[in-house]
C-alpha cells in the first residue's frame, strides 16, 4: 500500500525542517514555498532529493521545474509513488 498525501506531505516536512531547522514548523502548509519559508535553492534540492530517496521514487528535473509550492511537491511525489505501485 502507497502513502497517502498525508504521509508524503510529512516526508517532506521532517526532511525540511531537517535540512533547514530555522524554520517554523507551524508555517509548513501545502499552499506555501520552500522559497518563502527562507529555504534557499540548494536547500530545496536537498530537501526534494532526500524525499524521493525516502520514498523510492525518481521525478525529472523538467516536472520538478513546474512547482511552485510545497503542494505541487507533494502532489508530484504521490503521484510518482502510486505509478510505481501499480
Amino acid at each position: 500500500m502507497s502513502p497517502s498525501k498525508t504521509e508524503v506531505f510529512a516526508v517532506v516536512t521532517r526532511h525540511l525542517i531537517d535540512i533547514c531547522p530555522d524554520i517554523d514548523s507551524g508555517r509548513v502548509a501545502l499552499d506555501v514555498s520552500m522559497k518563502d519559508l527562507g529555504a534557499s535553492s540548494l536547500d530545496m534540492v536537498e530537501v526534494v532529493s532526500c524525499s524521493m530517496r525516502e520514498l523510492a521514487v525518481r521525478i525529472s528535473r523538467q516536472e520538478l521545474s513546474d512547482i511552485k509550492d510545497i503542494g505541487g511537491l507533494v502532489d508530484l511525489l504521490h503521484k510518482a509513488v502510486e505509478a510505481k505501485v501499480s
